[in-house]
Formats: C-alpha cells, structure tokens, sequence
C-alpha cells in the first residue's frame, strides 16, 4: 500500500457497472476523483487526483482488508463489513473496529430471517419451538456469520444459547462437524430453495423487496439487518496527520456529491420593488437556510435557491411558476453536481 496516498477499496461487481449499484463511477466524477479503468474490470487509476490510490476488490474481503491496513478506505455494503468483523471475532478470536463515516445514499438492502411455518410471528416463535425438537438448527445463508450471530441472540434471548453453544460454518449439506449447536450452511444464492424444500430449517436471506421470498411461499421472520453503500475506515488512520487531510478532502467532497443528488439550482431576477414579496414567499416555504442568496443591481436582484426535486408538496414546476406570478424574471435551472453546506459536515 503506497504510504503517500490513500488506498480505495474499490468495489468490483454491481458497483462497478454504471448501469447498475448507484453509478459510482459518475458519483466519484462529481465529487472531483475522476477515474478511468474502474467501469471496465480495472486497473483504477485517479486521473486528476494524484493522491488517491484505487486498489480493486470484492467488497466481500474489504473488512479483513481494512483490519489489516491494507486499505484505508472501503467502499462497500454494511452488510459485507459486518460479515468479515463477525468471522474474525467468532471464528478466529480476533476482533477488530471499524467505523462507518459517510453514507452513499445508495445500495440499500435488507437481511431477512425466514421460514416455512407462517404460524410463526417471529424468530423466537420459531426457534422456541425447533428447539424443543432438534440438537442442531441448521440454518442457510450466503452470510454466514451475520446469520450465526442472529440466531445467537435471538437463543440468548431464550435463555438456549448454552444449550446451543458450538457452532460450525460449512458449505452447504457437507457432514455436520457437531452433534449439537447451530450448523451454518454457506450458500451461493438461491437460499429461499434450500428453506422451502427441507434443505434447512431457516434462512438469513438478501432482499430489496421480499417478492422472490413470498414466491417461494416463505414467511418473513424479522428484519435482522438493514444494510446500504457506505464509507468504511480503520479508526487508526486517523492517527497519520498525513492520511487523516486526505481522508477529509476525500470525504467532504464525496458528501457534496451525494448532498447534491435529486437538487437543482433556480436563478432569477427580481425588481426591487417586488423584493420583500419574493422573500416572503421563501420565506413561508423554507426554500433557504440562514438568509436567501442576493447580489443586488442597479435595478433587479438576483436570487438563488437550492430545490429538492423529490418535494412532492413542493415542486420545481410549481416554485418556478409562483415565483414568475409574483415577479422573477429570467427563470433559470441549473443541475447541481455538489453541494457543500461547509467543513462542519466531516462531525
């Protein structure tokens, strides 16, 4: 890893596609780090920003990566970051903290526990009566120790989990290594299958809007973990005075791109003796902050504003129209590539 730069995780897979996970390679672009190769299998070279060091990865290693230092930054889902914490502290007694500092705003999924038994509410119900059957729950999931640490504190809860103590990840139906506990079944998509054919009792399944789920006639247990695309560090890069101003200017200017999604810029012209009437109306529909943005002219201002295009109460259409019955002149819309409120946004 290059000591004067700082090192990216970048997320090879959906991401990668600008078709596909959020266009990251167009968010990066607005926020300054323009990159080339990343879209197209890579290598990822920061064209502009010389400081900025892409290192191409599966968003599936960057936990482990970032415990170990060999990346700085990683760009990836809360649930993959959590997935590697897990395994390292329940499978190798090795616990790391890694910190999540920008959400992107994209990407969102949910972890869903399921079953076939709707008689069930929830994860409880399901457990307290499987374990009044079976000395091994078996359990699929393409993260496994997300779902070992679900099914952990829902039998803790249940006063069960010494009962169910051992454990062991394997991939899916090889010989159980325990002959009572949780046995994990690692499985490489299709977990709603191996649920509705007797292939596991439960599942920890990836879902956006659970149809696939309710077309399998399985039943929605809990939502365990809600997950999104964010920004992913080691605390201890904090402690390189050096890395620490790189990491700032990387994160300050990729929170001006997300902030200025879905916004645009409106610019018009008012004459002066309709300038407290135009700052009324801004006024009764909260389109500034601390003071609306004016340079006065010998006979007009003009104004700027920043406006939401998801406002359903409000919407572009019908600010700029209210804004030309009461006066504005030379209505213009601007798209906004980044807004930046200040420095304050970093906490």
């Amino acid at each position: 890893m290059p000591e004067n730069k700082l090192t990216i995780g970048m997320p090879a897979g959906s991401l990668a596609n600008p078709k596909r996970g959020g266009n990251l390679i167009n968010l990066l672009e607005d926020a300054g780090f323009k990159a080339k190769g990343y879209e197209t299998g890579g290598p990822t070279q920061f064209t502009i920003v010389n400081y900025l060091f892409g290192w191409d990865g599966r968003p599936q290693e960057f936990g482990s990566q970032l415990g170990i230092n060999e990346i700085d930054v990683a760009i990836g889902g809360d649930d993959w970051i959590q997935e590697r914490v897990l395994e390292l502290d329940l499978e190798y007694q090795t616990k790391i903290e890694l910190e999540k500092v920008l959400s992107l705003k994209r990407g969102h999924v949910r972890l869903v526990g399921i079953s076939n038994d709707p008689e069930k509410r929830n994860t409880r119900e399901f457990l307290k009566s499987l374990t009044d059957e079976k000395d091994i729950i078996t359990v699929a999931a393409e993260m496994p120790y997300l779902a070992l640490d679900w099914v952990r504190r829902e039998l803790k809860e249940l006063g069960l989990l010494e009962k169910y103590e051992q454990f062991s990840v394997q991939k899916y139906k090889t010989p159980s290594k325990i002959d009572k506990g949780i046995l994990i079944y690692e499985t490489w998509g299709k977990t709603e299958a191996k649920v509705r054919n007797g292939g596991a009792d439960m599942a920890l399944e990836i879902t956006q809007s659970g149809s696939a789920i309710r077309n399998y006639g399985l039943h929605i247990m809990d939502t365990v973990v809600k997950s999104e695309t964010g920004i992913w560090i080691n605390p201890a890069i904090r402690d390189n005075a050096e890395k620490r101003d790189m990491l700032d200017m990387f994160l300050l200017n990729l929170f001006g791109a997300v902030h200025a999604e879905n916004k645009v810029m409106i610019l018009f012209n008012v004459p002066h003796d309709l300038e407290d009437d135009i700052e009324a109306y801004l006024i009764k529909n909260n389109l500034f902050a601390d003071e609306p943005t004016m340079n006065p002219g010998k006979t007009f201002t003009e104004f700027s504003i920043q406006v939401d295009l998801g406002n359903k109460d409000l919407p572009l259409a019908k600010i700029r129209y209210e804004l030309a019955k009461i006066g504005a002149v030379n209505i213009n819309t601007v798209p906004l590539n980044s807004s930046i409120p200040s420095i304050g946004v970093l906490g």
